[in-house]
């Protein structure tokens, strides 16, 4: 049975499929910023990210009056990012001998992403925010400066002139917090997330 797009997603692509730019518009602006972030998890150049995703919403508008997405917008665009990187990444290895073994480790990283439950860097923020924003004043604080602004233990007792083992029970009481607040949004590698918000700080400083 295939999956069908959400009401508001269906209505988007009725209109794009009959020109509507603003329709266009709302699918670029909801999705190219996570779009890039995802292409970042298979190509190392943030140029290349956005080469990627403009060409498939240039191809999008094109084909708008023909193409037919039986799948969750965001699944479908996912899949053509990644699919998109790939193609780039073959593209630029064609100069290699051993392009099977190439073609193995490709498809060994393209298993790791499944773009149906694949959690938009834009939505887990929106939830990190809710769940940041029930931690009391103090440990809020702590934890945005160790993990936003990647200052040390002792940097953070120093500026906040208590001892660091006060940190060390405030960073862990917010990451006992966070974890069972976003418990019911767990994805494969989520943790690793929260125990490293500022990578995900950093990546979204690279395309703001």
């Amino acid at each position: 049975m295939k999956e069908q797009n959400l009401p508001y997603e269906k209505i988007l692509l009725e209109k794009l499929k009959k020109g509507d730019q603003t329709a266009f518009s709302s699918i670029f602006t909801h999705y190219y910023r996570d779009m890039v972030l995802f292409g970042g998890n298979f190509l190392a150049d943030k140029k290349d990210c956005e080469d990627v995703v403009q060409s498939i919403f240039l191809k999008l508008w094109n084909d708008r009056d023909v193409i037919q997405i039986d799948t969750y917008l965001k699944s479908y665009l996912l899949t053509a990012v990644r699919n998109g990187c790939l193609n780039e990444i073959r593209r630029k290895g064609s100069d290699h001998e051993d392009l099977s073994a190439a073609d193995v480790e490709l498809n060994e990283i393209t298993s790791e992403y499944d773009t149906n439950n694949y959690m938009l860097y834009s939505d887990l923020n929106q939830h990190l925010e809710r769940a940041l924003n029930k931690l009391s004043p103090a440990i809020k604080e702590t934890f945005l400066l160790n993990k936003f602004e990647g200052l040390r233990y002792k940097e953070i007792a120093a500026r906040l002139n208590v001892s660091e083992r006060t940190i060390e029970v405030r960073i862990a009481a917010a990451i006992k917090f966070l974890r069972s607040y976003l418990k019911e949004f767990y994805l494969p590698g989520l943790f690793f997330i929260i125990l490293s918000l500022n990578n995900v700080i950093s990546l979204w400083k690279k395309i703001n």
